[in-house]
């Protein structure tokens, strides 16, 4: 019956994830007007699946890491009490953000769990130690990281953009209502009679060539690889921590766990990811998709290194460094929204500390 708990618990971690997170790897697509909601979470979808499935061959390190290994004792980890107060504080955390539309980490969840429950049941034998230099410290370092890798990437690339004599210039996008289909037409034949239809705003475009190409539609491409390398790199460094989880259920294959684990993830960022999308793509700062791409590179390169070298970093951490490294240097960043982020992110861990520890206590006393 444990067992079963302790499956459904890794699963509804796995949904919120997928809900909280899914979107993160799609939103410069979205937020750039690159292309709709529906076409990015689906892109979303199909490569944070297949970074899932490659978690298989390529993450084994996170999975060990996130099982709590070094961190409490080995019996300790055999209990699968344990192993379910870590899952639904960290689930909890994540659900509840999801829902008011905050980005927060689930590896900065799954952290705080450790911690809560860890200590609820071992008190100061707890690895306090490895704590800090294991996961801590990649989660505090890497949004920063991130900041100025994009900020220095963009520089360089706007100088690049001039060598090839490619120009920006402001074009107006007209979106029918509901439905954020992109059509290019003239502002004035439409806000004529048709205001309550439509509604415009002004995004910029690239012109010339790039290598013999239409620079706009070679950027746009790129923007799309960008944004998959970020979801597979998310897919790759998530799926393990939660499969961490259920390494006690010996008759659980591996590789059934990661793909129950990837298709949960994935129905969860289908159905749940919407707030959490606006606030992403339209909250931080405006782009257009040079930056974009801009930032899903330094993005998909910094988790992408971290999830092969078993560093549990925070795609949401790296994502939004990124993006605010964009809006830093082009001075548009929301610093209140910015600020309201990273609220969240302060109290992600002491939340999920303290969910885990009452389901721990609360399970070795009736279950």
């Amino acid at each position: 019956m444990t067992y079963i708990l302790l499956f459904l618990a890794a699963c509804f971690l796995a949904y919120s994830n997928g809900a909280n997170d899914n979107f993160k790897g799609v939103a410069t697509l979205f937020g750039s007007g690159t292309t709709n909601y529906k076409k990015a979470i689906g892109w979303a979808t199909i490569t944070t699946a297949l970074g899932s499935i490659s978690a298989i061959f390529l993450a084994e390190e996170l999975v060990k890491n996130f099982s709590g290994k070094g961190l409490v004792s080995n019996e300790l980890l055999l209990l699968p009490t344990f192993a379910i107060a870590i899952a639904l504080g960290a689930a909890i955390t994540v659900f509840i953000a999801t829902k008011i539309g905050m980005p927060i980490s689930t590896t900065h969840s799954l952290v705080g769990a450790l911690f809560g429950s860890g200590v609820m049941a071992v008190g100061s034998t707890f690895n306090f130690e490895k704590l800090g230099n294991a996961f801590l410290m990649p989660l505090i370092v890497s949004p920063f990281m991130a900041a100025v890798g994009s900020f220095i990437l963009y520089i360089i690339f706007k100088f690049l953009r001039k060598s090839f004599n490619i120009n920006k210039e402001s074009e107006v996008e007209i979106y029918t209502t509901p439905d954020v289909a992109r059509m290019q037409m003239n502002t004035a034949a439409v806000l004529g009679d048709n205001s309550s239809t439509y509604k415009n705003t002004t995004i910029e475009v690239y012109t010339g060539k790039l290598l013999g190409f239409s620079a706009q539609k070679s950027l746009d491409t790129l923007h799309y690889i960008s944004s998959g390398i970020v979801s597979f790199a998310r897919g790759l460094n998530d799926t393990p921590k939660i499969v961490g989880l259920l390494l006690i259920i010996n008759s659980l294959d591996i590789k059934w766990s990661m793909l129950a684990v990837a298709i949960t993830m994935a129905i969860g960022g289908l159905l749940n990811a919407k707030k959490v999308g606006i606030t992403m793509s339209q909250k931080i700062t405006p782009m257009n998709s040079g930056q974009g791409f801009t930032a899903n590179l330094v993005t998909g390169l910094l988790v992408t290194t971290a999830s092969i070298h078993g560093m549990p970093v925070s795609t949401t951490h790296v994502s939004i460094g990124s993006i605010f490294g964009i809006g830093t240097v082009t001075k548009k960043a929301d610093y209140k929204m910015i600020a309201k982020i990273i609220l969240s992110w302060a109290l992600t861990l002491p939340i999920a500390a303290l969910i885990s520890a009452f389901i721990y206590f609360l399970l070795t006393q009736f279950v």
